[in-house]
């Protein structure tokens, strides 16, 4: 089941305590920071439960530009014990969904090559790999 994170209780703060050092060596965002990512305009936080236990999150953001409405997806990340039984892609095809109702006109991603189940799937999916330059300036 996805479903869309509108308040932070103990169960997503558990929940992202327990996944976010499966995607990134970055340190969990605390409920404090929850709290404001949930309540941040053009921010949609989405969460995978099986048996009601958070096993999958998705940050999808919204940005307007010049030439209308964009947006892109971050933090894809599912759990160790339930990979391979579909739930990255629920979560992505919900996340398509919530950004074609909310008007966008492209959605994009980025994703490590090693991930190599996830960059099958999002090719799976109709993502298109674009040549670019990727610049990031680290503050």
């Amino acid at each position: 089941m996805i479903e869309t994170i509108r308040t932070v209780d103990d169960a997503l703060v558990e929940a992202v305590a327990r996944l976010v050092p499966q995607l990134s060596q970055a340190t969990p965002p605390d409920r404090a920071a929850l709290e404001q990512l949930v309540a941040q305009p053009g921010t949609t936080l989405l969460a995978a439960r099986d048996g009601g236990r958070i096993v999958g999150l998705l940050v999808l953001t919204f940005y307007r530009i010049l030439t209308g409405t964009n947006a892109r997806i971050d933090d894809v990340v599912v759990d160790d014990a339930v990979r391979g039984k579909g739930i990255g892609e629920a979560l992505s095809r919900r996340a398509l969904e919530v950004a074609r109702e909310a008007g966008a006109k492209n959605v994009t991603l980025t994703s490590r090559p090693s991930r190599e189940a996830a960059n099958r799937l999002y090719v799976r999916l109709g993502f298109t790999r674009v040549e670019t330059n990727v610049y990031r300036y680290v503050l």
